[in-house]
């Protein structure tokens, strides 16, 4: 069990909060603020509540101290959406960053500069942990998205003061938790997207799990040619055939369903507005590739669906990037969407290219929770233990040293 804001008075203690902020910004301006938006819940109920806060964060993959990759232009958006001032260090650690920190009072917000500028954070260094923990007097890592990474900001400080979950941490950790780890029955994953190969150790670890797999996207081809069907030219992995046999193989065993199309929408290329046909699976018209699971499929998983008490998704079940091969994804997710607000399923999503369909489609906000974690979302799904969850669990020594 972690700890969350519920469990602490911030009043006259340095927080130090660990924020994922790595927006993307062209031109030295932030071309989308949604993960400072999300951010900003955390960071204004610590301030209110006379906390000052501490921000770090990174942004990008710099080499060292790359001014490319300095995170001044954070500052704008951040405090607009904290609705406060914010004030800049110049570094985490050194003489910058102390004195910063005691020109604090109740209240303050500080964003500090990019983490890792310096090497020993993905190295998770416990030395430079140390400095960065002698900031603060208590630790909150509200950056599941980083979740997966051991790294000093993320994980080792975690372990040096006392630690707690942020609301955007909390809102991911409880919604996962009910997804996948007690979840109401029955329970669906719709797994799609472009390869097998990616996905494998999430397929593994589902058919343990849920009580029907939707396979769509290239990686259904993939198991569809496993099963002997001729699927052309379509994208699809005939190396993983004997892979995706095992992978049914262990579903049949473990009392999981895996649906995967029974039509396509196919076409000679993938092209926006190219004349397009619906056949049978297993009737691939020589020179046709598959594109999109076709009507009679998306009917299937309708019914799988709205059989369901919970789905889990992740990836597309077609080419949704070009019309009108994101008619199956879109025809899904609006009726998952549709039965989320009536209350009768949990719906829990994320990846890029599910939050990027799920937008297309218009149902982002209508889900349970869509996380926009990528990764760390991933290999949760996949079943690893996430260092950064880890570290905030109650049973884990603190190490502060008598601070609490």
């Amino acid at each position: 069990m972690f700890r969350s804001l519920d469990d602490l008075d911030p009043r006259g203690k340095r927080v130090v909060v660990r924020a994922d902020l790595n927006v993307p910004a062209k031109d030295g301006k932030v071309t989308d603020t949604t993960r400072i938006d999300r951010s900003a819940a955390t960071l204004r109920e610590l301030s209110e509540k006379g906390g000052r806060v501490i921000i770090l964060t990174h942004f990008g993959r710099p080499k060292g101290r790359e001014e490319k990759y300095s995170q001044k232009l954070l500052l704008e958006p951040l405090a607009k959406a904290c609705g406060r001032k914010v004030a800049w260090a110049d570094d985490v650690i050194g003489i910058d960053a102390v004195e910063a920190v005691k020109a604090m009072k109740d209240g303050d917000l500080l964003l500090m500069e990019n983490v890792r500028f310096h090497p020993e954070e993905e190295k998770n260094d416990p030395q430079f942990a140390r400095q960065l923990a002698d900031l603060g007097d208590v630790y909150v890592n509200d950056a599941f998205s980083t979740a997966h990474r051991a790294h000093a900001s993320t994980e080792a400080i975690a372990r040096m003061l006392p630690a707690y979950a942020g609301r955007l941490m909390q809102a991911e950790l409880v919604a996962l938790g009910k997804a996948l780890d007690h979840p109401e029955k029955p329970v669906t994953a719709v797994v799609g997207g472009a390869k097998v190969s990616t996905k494998l150790d999430l397929l593994g670890n589902l058919v343990r799990k849920v009580d029907s797999l939707i396979i769509g996207g290239g990686m259904a081809n993939t198991f569809l040619a496993a099963q002997g069907i001729d699927v052309g030219k379509s994208l699809c992995e005939h190396d993983l055939a004997e892979t995706a046999r095992e992978i049914m193989a262990k579903a049949k065993a473990a009392g999981c369903r895996i649906v995967l199309p029974v039509d396509a929408v196919v076409a000679t290329e993938l092209a926006e507005n190219v004349p397009t046909r619906i056949v049978p699976v297993n009737q691939l018209p020589e020179g046709q590739l598959i594109l999109d699971a076709g009507p009679a499929s998306v009917e299937a998983m309708v019914a799988v669906v709205k059989a369901s008490r919970t789905l889990v998704w992740n990836g597309p079940l077609g080419a949704f990037e070009v019309a009108p091969f994101d008619a199956a994804t879109t025809a899904v997710a609006r009726v998952a969407a549709e039965l989320t607000g009536q209350g009768k399923l949990l719906t829990v999503a994320g990846g890029g290219d599910t939050v990027s369909a799920l937008a297309k489609a218009g149902v982002e906000e209508k889900f349970s929770y869509v996380s926009t974690a990528g990764g760390a979302f991933l290999e949760w799904l996949e079943g690893k233990e996430l260092p950064g969850v880890a570290a905030l669990t109650v049973t884990s020594g603190c190490g502060c040293g008598g601070k609490h």
